[in-house]
């Protein structure tokens, strides 16, 4: 991606799930924690779901559909990081894109 140039909705995707695989985060999903890895796994297998279905046009979408809660039991999903309060994935996702195209255009 150039410099300046807002990255694409895949790319923006990309760096989420890089940003939470690569956390010291736990994500929670159905009541039980998994590592950070783990839980990047479950969302990129929920994000190829959906995108098979062209329901994925911004990481918004991405963040709503598939990373926001369990599609089997419709409880939110959670993110826990080490020294800071435990979040909905909702939020914790949103203000990691915030700052993905914060840096992006910061460049």
């Amino acid at each position: 991606m150039a410099a300046g140039q807002r990255p694409t909705t895949d790319e923006e995707i990309d760096l989420l799930l890089y940003k939470l695989g690569h956390s010291a985060c736990k994500f929670q999903r159905n009541g039980s924690w998994y590592q950070a890895p783990q839980a990047a796994e479950h969302l990129q297998k929920k994000r190829e779901y959906l995108a098979k279905k062209g329901k994925i046009k911004t990481a918004e979408d991405f963040i709503r559909l598939a990373a926001t809660e369990s599609s089997m039991s419709g409880k939110a999903y959670r993110v826990a990081c080490p020294d800071v309060p435990e979040v909905d994935s909702k939020i914790w996702l949103q203000k990691t894109l915030d700052l993905i195209r914060a840096t992006t255009y910061a460049r």
